[in-house]
């Protein structure tokens, strides 16, 4: 399966970085097809072509990786004005303005990723995602659904159904799903930061806090953990440290001061969520 860039949202999950190191595949006899038919390639030469759209990718994916996901929209809508027919560039054009919170326009660009390459898993995915984000539950649902019809082993999709698991209460059976998907896919870092979450609910601080550490020490941009670092590091008495990871979380994503939206959107467990709230008491 090519695997294209993938963010995680949950959603709104959004903001960050759950940004893996990407990793994208081309399908070259495709990608020379698409390059040799269009009418730019009467110009410069195929390989100028590929180095050209090589150059562009690499370019959106540093500034990906740096959390500038606004740049990287630029280059990835410079790869599209360059060769339209690339459903990877239309994905993941969609990924990073989920980023940045644009999700019905990375609707869009989902949409037409899926129109090119209905057999592709990964717009679905990503698509579930922005829909999750706009609390679009049965359509997110059913991209995620797709996902597994497409590719059974999917770590990724199957966490519909781990989040089932997490609305019943069933922590430990959830803590082992989301360590899986972790495992099976190391980039995927909402599975991590879910993990981490869980933990915390059962009561694992000291494990939860050192999986929420190296999640922000891999992505320092990754609002989801510092937010949660901020309140698990205040109920256990490092306020200096909380304080200090909760003007980096709000600085990247101020929706973490909303206790209603983490309780409804973003899903965190009933316990993560009376720390952020004794947190955010006596903070305001």
């Amino acid at each position: 399966m090519i695997r294209w860039l993938v963010i995680f949202l949950s959603v709104l999950l959004l903001s960050t970085t759950t940004w893996s190191t990407p990793t994208l595949a081309i399908d070259l006899p495709e990608f020379n097809a698409q390059a040799e038919s269009s009418e730019v390639s009467q110009q410069p030469s195929l390989p100028d072509l590929m180095q050209d759209l090589n150059d562009l990718y690499q370019k959106a994916f540093e500034a990906t990786n740096v959390g500038d996901f606004a740049t990287a929209e630029q280059y990835w809508t410079q790869t599209i004005e360059r060769f339209p027919d690339n459903p990877a560039s239309w994905s993941n054009r969609g990924n990073v303005k989920v980023s940045q919170n644009k999700l019905e326009s990375a609707i869009v660009d989902y949409n037409k990723a899926i129109e090119l390459a209905p057999e592709a898993p990964d717009p679905y995915l990503n698509r579930g995602t922005a829909l999750e984000g706009l609390g679009k539950w049965d359509a997110a649902i059913a991209d995620y659904n797709h996902v597994l019809e497409l590719d059974p082993q999917d770590p990724l999709a199957s966490q519909p159904g781990v989040m089932l698991r997490v609305g019943l209460g069933q922590w430990e059976a959830a803590i082992a799903d989301f360590k899986q998907a972790a495992d099976l896919a190391p980039d995927y870092a909402f599975a991590r930061a879910n993990y981490a979450l869980a933990l915390y609910q059962t009561g694992n601080t000291s494990e939860a806090i050192r999986t929420m550490r190296n999640l922000v020490r891999k992505y320092p941009k990754f609002a989801d953990m510092r937010a949660a670092l901020t309140a698990t590091l205040w109920v256990t008495g490092q306020q200096g440290e909380a304080e200090s990871q909760w003007v980096s979380a709000v600085g990247v994503d101020p929706r973490y001061k909303d206790l209603n939206w983490i309780k409804t959107m973003r899903r965190w467990p009933p316990k993560m969520v009376a720390a952020m709230e004794k947190f955010l008491q006596l903070k305001f």
